[in-house]
C-alpha cells in the first residue's frame, strides 16, 4: 500500500513577492495544485500477481491444516476394513429377514389358535370360545412335521351337574396331527395330557347358597358352610361341614356332617334320629325357661314331657302348687340338663300349644320335621363327575381344598380329537 505523503509547509509559497511568476490574477487550476503534491508515478502491481499471491497463501493455509486421523494404522489399516459396510448391511438384512420369518410364524400360530378355539367351542357346545395356546418354536416346522410340542386349553364356566366349574385347564403333549396344511386340520391324537379343575367358592355361594350360604375352606379336605336358611318364614342360621373325597376315578363326592339350624338363642335343630339329634333347647334357652315361671309351668303341665324328663310326679305336683318349690326344681343344674335333652320335635304334634307358650312356632316345627339329613345334605352337595371320553382315559389324581375353591388334578392318555 502507498504510505500517506506529508506536505512540506516550508517550501510552500507564503508571499507573492517570492514568486514573481505568481498568476494570482489568473484563474487557479486546482488540478495543478494536486499535481504539485504528486511524488511521482506509482509502481504498478499486476492484478494477476496480487491474486496469485493471495491464492498461494490460501493454498499454504489449507495444506497446513487437515482433519485429525483418529484411527490407528493410517491408510493401510483403513484399506483392511474397506469391506466392513457391506458386512454390516448383510447382517442387517439377515436380522430383518429373521424378524419377518418370526412374525410370519407368530401370525400362523395366532391363526391356528383361533381356529382351534372355534372348533372346540362348537364341538363341546361351550358358551364361549376357550383359550388355546400352542407351545414350541417355530410353529411352521412343527406343522410341517404334523406334530406339536404342546397345546394348552383353558375353558371357563363348564357346567357339571348342579354346579359349574370355574375353570378347566389342560395341557396336551406331543400331539400328532391329522392335517393337510394349516387350514385343513381334521383331528389330533393326544398321547398324554394333564391339568386341573377349579370349583370356586364364589360359584358355590351363588349357585348353591343363593347368596345366603357361604362356603369357605377348612383344612385340606373340608369345606365349611355358614349362612341362613329360610324355614316357615323364619331365617334360621345354617352351619354344616362338607368333607371332600374322591369317588371312583373321575368324580368327587361330599360327606355332609355337623349340620345344625339355630332358632335364635332358643333352640337348635340337628337332622337325624339319634338322641343328640332333633330339636333341642340351647343352654341359654333352658336357663331362660327355668327363670320364667309361666314357661316352666306350661312345660311341667304336660305328663309326656315330665315323663321324658324323668321328674317324679310328686315333685311336679309340689312345684306346680308352690312357686318356691318350682324355683327350687327349675333352678337345679339337673333340671337344665333334662330340659336340654328333650326332643321338641317329638312333642310338636301332640302338644303344639305348649311349644307355643315357650316361644316356638308350631308351623316352624312342622317344616323342621321335613328337613331330614338327606334333604339338607342334598342342598349342600358339591359332587360332580368328569365326563368319560369315547376313546382314551381320563382320571382324577388329587382333590385339594384351597383358599379360592376346590382344585382337582386330572390326567389322561390316548385321546382322539376330531376324526
Amino acid at each position: 500500500m502507498r504510505t500517506p505523503h506529508r506536505m512540506d509547509t516550508q517550501h510552500l509559497p507564503h508571499d507573492r513577492s517570492e514568486h514573481p511568476h505568481d498568476r494570482s490574477d489568473q484563474p487557479r487550476n486546482p488540478y495543478e495544485e494536486l499535481a504539485a503534491l504528486d511524488d511521482g508515478p506509482l509502481e504498478e502491481t499486476p492484478l494477476e500477481d496480487f491474486l496469485g499471491a493471495d491464492a498461494e497463501q490460501r493454498d499454504e493455509a489449507e495444506r497446513e491444516w487437515s482433519p485429525p486421523d483418529h484411527r490407528r494404522g493410517g491408510r493401510r489399516r483403513r484399506n483392511r476394513f474397506a469391506g466392513l459396510p457391506l458386512a454390516v448391511k448383510a447382517v442387517v438384512g439377515l436380522v430383518v429377514l429373521a424378524a419377518f420369518l418370526a412374525l410370519g410364524d407368530r401370525w400362523a400360530v395366532l391363526y391356528a389358535e383361533h381356529r382351534a378355539a372355534d372348533t372346540l367351542k362348537d364341538r363341546l357346545d361351550l358358551a364361549a370360545a376357550p383359550e388355546v395356546e400352542i407351545g414350541g418354536f417355530p410353529f411352521l416346522t412343527q406343522l410341517a412335521d404334523k406334530q406339536l410340542e404342546s397345546v394348552k386349553v383353558t375353558v371357563p364356566d363348564v357346567a357339571a351337574d348342579r354346579v359349574s366349574l370355574a375353570k378347566v385347564s389342560a395341557t396336551a403333549h406331543d400331539i400328532r396331527l391329522d392335517a393337510d396344511g394349516l387350514t385343513s386340520v381334521r383331528g389330533a391324537h393326544v398321547p398324554r395330557f394333564d391339568g386341573d379343575v377349579l370349583l370356586s367358592f364364589e360359584d358355590l355361594n351363588r349357585e348353591l347358597g343363593a347368596s345366603q350360604v357361604t362356603f369357605t375352606g377348612e383344612g385340606r379336605d373340608r369345606v365349611r358352610a355358614d349362612g341362613t336358611l329360610p324355614v316357615a318364614g323364619h331365617d334360621l342360621r345354617l352351619r354344616a361341614e362338607a368333607r371332600i373325597q374322591r369317588q371312583g376315578e373321575r368324580g368327587i363326592a361330599t360327606e355332609i356332617g355337623g349340620m345344625r339350624l339355630d332358632i335364635g338363642n332358643l333352640a337348635t335343630y340337628r337332622p337325624g334320629t339319634r338322641a343328640s339329634e332333633g330339636l333341642h333347647l340351647t343352654p341359654k334357652g333352658a336357663a331362660d325357661l327355668a327363670r320364667e315361671t309361666r314357661k316352666a309351668k306350661a312345660l311341667l303341665s304336660v305328663p309326656a314331657i315330665v315323663q321324658r324328663m324323668g321328674v317324679p310326679e310328686a315333685t311336679v305336683r309340689e312345684a306346680l302348687a308352690d312357686d318356691g318349690k318350682l324355683t327350687e326344681l327349675t333352678g337345679s343344674p339337673k333340671f337344665a340338663r333334662q330340659a336340654e335333652r328333650l326332643n321338641l320335635i317329638d312333642l310338636a304334634l301332640d302338644n303344639p300349644q305348649v311349644l307355643r307358650r315357650i316361644g316356638l312356632d308350631p308351623n316352624l316345627l312342622d317344616e323342621l320335621s321335613g328337613l331330614t339329613r338327606p334333604v339338607l345334605a342334598d342342598r349342600l352337595a358339591l359332587a360332580f363327575e368328569l365326563p368319560k371320553p369315547e376313546q382314551g382315559d381320563v382320571r382324577l389324581d388329587d382333590v385339594r381344598v384351597e383358599e379360592d375353591g376346590i382344585r382337582v388334578r386330572v390326567s389322561g392318555s390316548d385321546l382322539n380329537v376330531g376324526s
